[in-house]
């Protein structure tokens, strides 16, 4: 339950816990559209000594890390952080298995489209599909290249043609948080693509050591650094493996250097921390971003229970290995349903000057909406306020 005091004052909830003033206008738009992942910046803001890499202006000159390597310009130091991390965390397989990085899991998608195709263009580009909701940059992110190999055809759940495809399967999903398995019940031959982005303790319980043909991982959601644009994918057959390493050698030469070298530092923090059982200056990474996301859905969930304009999905309860202990789910986005008599959730909410992503952009009704869970602690408190406000007659 939230109590809402007049004016400015604080949210005071039932437990005694006050929501702080926003420093956001009244006029102001609250943007929970995008997935950007500052919710844990201010964890990061303390490990600052731990984590600052130098780079000196002779080094990282090349455009070849390891020439005898699959992946040439993945830093050995940055396959070892992979590496490691799945391990700590035992969210996925990577024995036997190759990896490739990418700049972000954006980069990696298309790699992966581009391996999985046709060696040869066929008469009819491979349909690619994904059950809806579906992440909602996939349609643009499959056509945009405007390829003969591959095109988006829609919903997984209704895709009946007895022709080859590409299923992708995000899990947890984006936008709903759902864990998901394939869906296509056509009898051609097809290919699954894996988007792990939020297969991390902070968001879902880690039920099982994944161990797909193909799986695509990224920092931004692992960590929250999105700005580095780091991801990678972890795969099982070599060939697949060196096609979207010939998709990264012709489209940007490899992955900035740079780059690779702040998120090994940022991974060896964490697997550091875990291994040793302390943290240098705060609580473990997992630990305290899975209390946020906990604390944030407590007060979301107290905010909507008074709504009678939507309603909320429940997220979803398991025993998490990493963890050793069972719990719900937190995840990135919250999926919410707009009440009879309202058509278009995202319009509805434009009223209260708050920005939103409309479920038809996630292949379903407009009147679903997406808001993010993991803006800055600012952003969502003002969010909590003028959801309040939210409400019918």
């Amino acid at each position: 339950m939230v109590v809402a005091s007049n004016g400015s004052s604080p949210l005071v909830y039932s437990n005694g816990t006050k929501v702080p003033q926003s420093t956001l206008s009244s006029d102001s738009v609250v943007n929970v559209e995008k997935g950007d992942p500052m919710i844990f910046s201010p964890y990061w803001e303390k490990m600052n000594d731990e984590c600052t890499v130098v780079i000196k202006a002779q080094e990282l000159m090349s455009y070849v890390c390891d020439e005898n390597s699959l992946c040439f310009y993945m830093l050995p130091q940055m396959r070892d952080a992979i590496l490691r991390i799945h391990n700590v965390v035992g969210n996925a397989v990577t024995k036997d298995n190759y990896i490739v990085l990418g700049t972000g899991s954006s980069q990696l998608y298309h790699a992966a489209l581009y391996a999985l195709s046709p060696s040869q263009p066929p008469n009819h580009p491979i349909n690619v599909v994904a059950a809806a909701p579906y992440y909602s940059e996939y349609p643009d992110a499959t056509e945009v290249l405007q390829s003969r190999l591959f095109k988006w055809s829609g919903d997984a759940n209704t895709y009946n043609k007895n022709e080859p495809y590409i299923e992708l399967v995000t899990s947890p999903n984006n936008p709903d948080g759902a864990m998901r398995t394939p869906v296509v019940k056509s009898k051609a031959q097809g290919k699954i693509i894996y988007d792990l982005a939020y297969y991390w303790p902070q968001f879902t319980p880690i039920t099982h050591q994944l161990n797909h043909d193909l799986m695509l991982f990224t920092l931004s959601k692992s960590t929250g650094h999105a700005g580095s644009r780091i991801g990678w994918a972890i795969v099982k057959d070599i060939e697949v493996a060196k096609n979207m390493i010939k998709f990264m050698r012709l489209s940007s030469v490899g992955v900035s250097r740079e780059s690779q070298i702040r998120a090994t530092k940022l991974l060896e923090v964490i697997c550091d921390s875990y291994q040793n059982l302390k943290s240098i200056k705060s609580e473990l990474f997992f630990s305290h971003s899975k209390r946020l996301m906990k604390e944030r859905w407590e007060k979301f969930k107290g905010v909507i229970e008074q709504s009678n304009v939507f309603t909320l999905v429940k997220n979803p309860i398991a025993y998490c290995n990493f963890t050793k202990e069972t719990s719900e789910s937190y995840p990135a986005f919250a999926w919410l349903k707009s009440a009879e008599g309202i058509k278009d959730g995202e319009k509805y909410l434009e009223k209260f000057n708050i920005c939103t992503r409309g479920g038809e952009r996630f292949g379903v009704d407009a009147k679903y909406v997406r808001i993010s869970m993991i803006s800055t602690d600012g952003e969502f408190n003002e969010l909590l306020r003028r959801l309040l406000k939210v409400k019918r007659g």
